[in-house]
């Protein structure tokens, strides 16, 4: 009974620390708490107990996400249903693989194992769903920029495994019968020791005196949807947004970027541009039967066709499968959920790309994660990065995911965002060697299995620090 009751009790904490530190609002700091009750637990309680405790923690944390997923995304019941419970029995069998590690005297594997399990989930959810890697807890990071750098070597992949790593490390260190265990203190404390420094470092760096363009990011939730350019409604949003680009380019503005599907056309580019200032605009366009969701590019006559649509939300839309410059620059145009994608944005990098334009369109609650979402791609990549939503937020961000500018659509009018995008970036560690973290955390769960697999006399492997 007394085990039960320290598995429910680190459930319990486990799980409110998931609730405050991971989904659509995430409390950074909360997050690298959230696995510690239940990895403390595991130890002390059963097998099962320890799975239970990791598997209710994680459904009572990601519980929140349900009006998320099935009202604001429209998924159906029993998808929605698979990505919480899914998750949930996930990080069950990462508490109990923790556990048997610790039993079977392997306390380095036992904390790398936590990661690494975590890790290649992750990674697996982004190459086989339809979300990319919309599902990372990194995320939860965005805001905490030392910790954020690490993108920029290892992606998103080595932000969670270190996320977990250092959880887990604490865990074993506290662990009953702990003794000395200096392998485990060296190689965690070395991992974070490190990330942090290179952390500081990068962001010594800086960006000052690099080049640099004014830009101007434009959005309105009124009309919420998109407007048929050929409407009266659709003329008066028009005439809108071109006294809102007059006002930038007065002020200074060479660029301008609105939302995605800002307005229904068929081949008509809307006449948006003001002298000596181009202008990004996301339409959904139609070419007889065929419908994309687009960016085009004024005066230059750029076109960019969104990669990944939503599944269902998007299905009249045909997908695009190139990438596109603003005019003869090194200024890429991308849409919203494609900047959910690391390959996507890696490719541009590989193409050239300094910056990226993204017309854009949140779901209201979920403006701060997904504005996060595209600062985090910058990192990685090496790129700035322009987000212009409706429903959600306007976003400039540099290299290092510093927000150099920031604003929320829905006041009253036109909201308008101005800021200097910087123009040169250097490829990044993981724009050359890609995915190599993710490949690393399979190889080290594969260790930690064959560990368990392996029968030795007596059914004991002999004891290690």
């Amino acid at each position: 009974m007394k085990r039960v009751l320290i598995a429910l009790a680190a459930a319990l904490a486990s799980g409110v620390l998931l609730h405050l530190g991971a989904g659509l609002h995430p409390v950074a700091w909360l997050t690298w708490l959230a696995p510690l009750p239940v990895l403390l637990a595991a130890p002390r309680v059963g097998g099962g107990a320890a799975f239970g405790a990791g598997a209710l923690a994680w459904l009572g944390g990601q519980l929140q996400l349900w009006p998320y997923f099935t009202g604001t995304l429209e998924m159906p019941v029993p998808v929605a249903a698979g990505l919480v419970a899914g998750p949930a029995l996930l990080f069950g069998c990462g508490v109990l693989l923790h556990r048997t590690l610790l039993a079977r005297r392997r306390p380095l594997l036992a904390v790398l194992a936590v990661p690494a399990l975590w890790v290649c989930a992750e990674y697996l959810m982004a190459l086989a769903g339809p979300h990319g890697a919309w599902w990372s807890l990194a995320y939860t990071q965005a805001g905490v920029l030392p910790v954020l750098q690490t993108a920029s070597v290892a992606g998103v992949w080595g932000i969670t495994f270190l996320l977990l790593l250092v959880p887990a490390a604490a865990a074993a260190l506290l662990a009953p019968d702990a003794g000395r265990r200096p392998r485990v203190a060296l190689t965690a404390g070395a991992l974070a020791g490190l990330a942090l420094a290179y952390g500081f470092a990068r962001l010594a760096t800086g960006q000052d005196g690099e080049p640099r363009r004014e830009i101007a990011l434009i959005s309105t939730d009124a009309p919420r949807d998109t407007a048929d350019l050929g409407s009266p409604q659709g003329r008066d949003l028009l005439a809108r947004y071109r006294r809102a680009v007059g006002a930038a380019a007065a002020r200074g503005a060479e660029i301008a970027v609105l939302p995605e599907k800002t307005f229904g056309t068929a081949t008509a580019r809307p006449p948006l541009a003001a002298q000596g200032t181009a202008v990004v605009t996301g339409v959904a366009l139609r070419a007889g039967a065929t419908w994309t969701n687009s960016a085009l590019a004024h005066p230059s006559g750029g076109r960019y066709d969104k990669h990944h649509l939503i599944p269902g939300l998007e299905s009249e839309f045909t997908p695009g499968h190139t990438l596109t410059f603003l005019g003869r620059t090194t200024t890429g145009l991308i849409i919203c959920k494609d900047l959910d994608f690391p390959w996507l944005v890696r490719r541009y990098r590989q193409a050239g790309a300094t910056a990226l334009l993204a017309p854009a369109w949140d779901f209201g609650d979920d403006a701060w994660l997904h504005s996060r979402m595209a600062v985090v791609r910058g990192v990685e990549s090496g790129l700035s990065v322009a987000r212009a939503a409706r429903q959600g937020l306007l976003t400039v961000s540099d290299t290092r995911g510093r927000v150099l500018a920031e604003g929320r659509s829905g006041s009253p009018g036109m909201t308008t965002v101005l800021a200097a995008l910087p123009q040169r970036g250097a490829p990044t560690l993981y724009t050359v060697l890609g995915d190599w973290a993710a490949w690393c955390s399979a190889a080290l769960l594969l260790a930690a299995l064959l560990t368990l697999a392996r029968r030795r006399a007596g059914g004991r492997s002999p004891a290690t620090p």
